[in-house]
């Protein structure tokens, strides 16, 4: 019985999710005795071979003729700057809280987007999706916890990240329409691998490996981010958007299971009931988008 293609790139979605998570899991184990700089830019750099099969295999691309340059090239670099600072800062909670607390603040991102689509994109949102968004910020606050006694500025990283994130997928929209996504992509890691080497050299430089094990663990991380990358966007490429962002939002009880088993973690008041209001927001978000782009189709048919 043939698998249905929406189907499969729910699939796929959800094992992107569980690889970036995987990922997550070995920065923080190595992030005892690397920089995250260092881990940044060895993600970026092993990551450039995924990316590569992922341009390779763009029938867009072919079609345009095997374009490299772009007329908006300096958007494309400054989106790949913007990804090494996203990085940088997620990298850096990782080593500093604990897996599932970072990892769900970076969930804040579909936030953001909404919040830069006004100034960036001239979008109109309406009441619902503001509402949406304050749901949501209201479940950061609480999983970022000011006031609270285990308040740590370091909860501002993974923040930071969602927003670089957000920045990262608001300006690919401001792209050329006929510009391959995949080449878009391929921009977008080439500069981050740079930004990240450049990040390292000017804090120091590259550390010696602590064990020989270490270097299984970078090339696992690097394989992992970038297989991870190219399943989403296979799955992206198979189903509409609105169709798999629902299911995003299983990496969080995934991470907070990983940090137990791994870590021992379990950051229950820490998490809750903020990561539900989180997941609440986001939903509301994709929800009333959905309506949008059916009203949309139906005012297209109609004319």
């Amino acid at each position: 019985m043939p698998v249905n293609r929406t189907t499969l790139a729910i699939v796929y979605s959800l094992m992107a999710i569980v690889l970036f998570d995987a990922m997550g899991l070995i920065i923080k184990h190595l992030s005892v005795n690397y920089g995250a700089a260092e881990l940044s830019a060895y993600r970026n750099l092993i990551g450039l071979i995924p990316a590569g099969l992922v341009l390779w295999s763009s029938s867009d691309w072919h079609r345009k003729g095997r374009i490299l340059r772009v007329r908006q090239w300096r958007l494309a670099l400054m989106r790949g700057v913007i990804l090494t600072f996203a990085q940088f800062s997620f990298y850096l909670s990782l080593g500093l809280m604990s897996f599932a607390t970072a990892s769900t603040i970076t969930y804040a991102n579909a936030l953001f987007l909404v919040a830069l689509a006004v100034p960036l994109l001239g979008e109109k949102v309406g009441l619902v999706r503001w509402s949406a968004v304050s749901v949501g910020f209201v479940g950061v606050v609480l999983v970022v916890g000011p006031g609270r006694d285990t308040f740590s500025m370091a909860a501002l990283l993974p923040l930071a990240a969602a927003f670089c994130y957000a920045l990262v997928g608001v300006t690919a929209r401001l792209m050329d329409d006929d510009v391959p996504t995949a080449l878009i992509n391929q921009y977008s890691s080439i500069v981050a691998a740079v930004g990240a080497v450049i990040l390292v050299l000017a804090t120091g430089g590259f550390s010696p490996l602590a064990a020989r094990s270490d270097l299984i663990w970078i090339v696992a991380m690097g394989c992992f981010g970038g297989c991870a990358v190219l399943l989403m966007i296979t799955a992206y490429r198979m189903a509409d958007q609105s169709d798999l962002a629902p299911f995003s939002y299983f990496g969080i009880p995934v991470a907070f299971v990983l940090g137990w088993v791994f870590y021992e973690e379990a950051p229950w008041s820490e998490l809750f009931p903020g990561a539900l209001l989180i997941i609440a927001g986001g939903m509301l978000i994709i929800w009333r988008e959905r309506r949008l782009r059916q009203a949309q189709t139906t005012t297209s048919s109609a004319t």
